[in-house]
């Protein structure tokens, strides 16, 4: 398998692929200790910018929730009030208070970020997410919990204690916290990460991390897997495909003759259809809205001027 991208995570991209994907969690040492296309000087000028809003912004405590307006403000624009902006003396006094701060889907509003998970995407032929995690030393962003995804983890900054559970037992489990007063899954890998290391955590493996050493600074790939649920909407697209019909039939006749049409394109697409065809339309779902032609005013300006000095 030809993948760049993933073997500067992960070095020798067979073996990853034949010992750890889905399997087994793994820690990695990677010759690229700079990895993250955004860095403590972006996530400060992201912050600094004043145009950073929830949800892209958030902060969390295994402990103790935080609400939004905790860490965020309200602005006056254009005689308009308008809530959510990050605050930056607010993050800056929760983070000494032992607070994380999430950047959310950070590949949305980061071009370098975007560039890389699409290449990254593109070998592994699934949706990919970024997150960015800052978290101060002894302190826990949140509890032991599972992830709809498979997770790779870059140390930007100090170090962080993992601690990786078993994944689920069967198909019915669901991401999100794992209860303190239910059955606790089988610790499988316990370490602790330091800048440049790469951290991989199979889909739905229970984890947990403390910030170890200074303040702990990570990129979170979060590389998202298809679901029945998303099967289930690949199938109504591919049946659906160019088929074109009345939306109000009058009359029985008319309705039953609706009815045999949809009935023909679906035996037909049904019949062209594999188990491969399907997963893999369910696995290039779009997680971000479609980027728009990229607007370049310097360009646009000096169009117009040179319109103005034509004859």
């Amino acid at each position: 398998m030809h993948a760049p991208t993933l073997a500067r995570w992960v070095g020798d991209t067979e073996t990853f692929l034949a010992s750890y994907w889905n399997r087994l969690p793994g820690v990695f040492d990677p010759p690229d200790r700079d990895l993250s296309p955004f860095t403590l000087a972006d996530a400060d000028g992201a912050l600094s910018s004043g145009l950073l809003r929830e949800p892209y912004i958030e902060m969390t405590n295994a402990s103790t929730p935080l609400a939004a307006d905790a860490y965020t403000t309200t602005r006056q624009v254009s005689r308009t009030a308008h809530a959510g902006f990050a605050d930056p003396a607010r993050i800056g006094a929760l983070l000494e208070q032992g607070a994380t701060l999430l950047l959310r889907n950070i590949d949305q509003w980061h071009p370098p970020t975007a560039a890389m998970l699409g290449a990254l995407s593109g070998e592994l032929g699934r949706p990919i997410e970024a997150f960015y995690f800052v978290t101060p030393a002894g302190h826990q962003g949140l509890p032991l919990h599972r992830d709809d995804a498979d997770v790779l983890v870059f140390q930007v900054a100090g170090s962080k204690s993992w601690r990786v559970h078993e994944g689920p037992g069967d198909a019915a489990w669901g991401p999100g916290s794992v209860l303190e007063d239910g059955p606790q899954p089988a610790e499988v890998l316990r370490t602790t990460l330091r800048q440049g290391q790469v951290l991989y955590i199979p889909r739905g493996f229970a984890h947990q991390a403390v910030g170890d050493g200074g303040l702990s600074v990570h990129l979170s790939l979060t590389v998202r897997e298809a679901g029945t649920v998303e099967l289930h909407r690949a199938l109504q697209r591919l049946l659906f495909a160019g088929l074109r019909l009345a939306p109000r039939p009058l009359g029985e006749d008319a309705l039953l003759a609706v009815a045999e049409q949809l009935l023909d394109h679906t035996r037909r697409s049904l019949a062209e259809l594999t188990p491969r065809d399907l997963l893999d339309r369910a696995r290039h779902r779009d997680t971000a809205p479609p980027a728009p032609p990229r607007l370049t005013l310097a360009a646009a300006a000096q169009v117009w001027a040179d319109r103005d000095s034509t004859p």
